[in-house]
């Protein structure tokens, strides 16, 4: 269910849409509990309020690196942010202190070599664009400068890419030893 705004004619707004998960458009009309709203693909649909999300006009269309910056933390949001990163091939992007990784299904030999490692030593986390070096550096300093011991979590589904985050992980804490 979409959080509580109060939306009017002119108001952006994301709906779902069987197609392509989520989409967005412009509200025209409020009637009661329903809204009709005109879709940047043409099509005009009529839908609850409660379950139109509304849309951050002033997003960047490159989306944004960390995900806090975004003015409504929704579904629609975040995947809108995902995809406009991963078009712009930066498949990387923070969520506070959190990475979440989408899978290029290429090789990207020019974000994993030692002048990258050499650019996250010692940088501050959020200084850089996210990496996965960010993360363990970030692991890396706390351990070694506070005695803080770290773990790292590496999730997401089958195919995903767990296994090449953990060597990229792995291959830097092995470059700072």
């Amino acid at each position: 269910m979409a959080p509580s705004v109060n939306l009017t004619v002119g108001s952006l707004v994301w709906v779902e849409d069987p197609d392509v998960a989520w989409i967005d458009g412009e509200v025209v009309e409020v009637n009661g509990e329903n809204v009709k709203v005109l879709c940047t693909s043409g099509k005009t649909v009529v839908v609850r309020a409660s379950n139109a999300y509304p849309k951050d006009a002033e997003a960047p269309q490159c989306g944004v690196d960390d995900m806090t910056k975004l003015a409504y933390l929704h579904e629609p949001g975040v995947l809108q942010n995902l995809k406009s990163r991963y078009d712009i091939n930066e498949i990387y992007t923070y969520i506070g202190n959190i990475l979440i990784a989408v899978n290029p299904f290429r090789k990207l030999p020019h974000l994993y070599d030692i002048h990258m490692m050499e650019q996250y030593k010692g940088a501050a986390f959020g200084e850089l664009s996210p990496h996965p070096f960010a993360i363990a550096d970030a692991s890396y300093r706390l351990m070694m400068n506070e005695g803080i011991s770290q773990s790292i979590l590496v999730s997401g589904e089958s195919g995903a890419g767990k296994t090449e985050s953990t060597k990229l992980l792995m291959r830097y804490l092995a470059y700072m030893g």
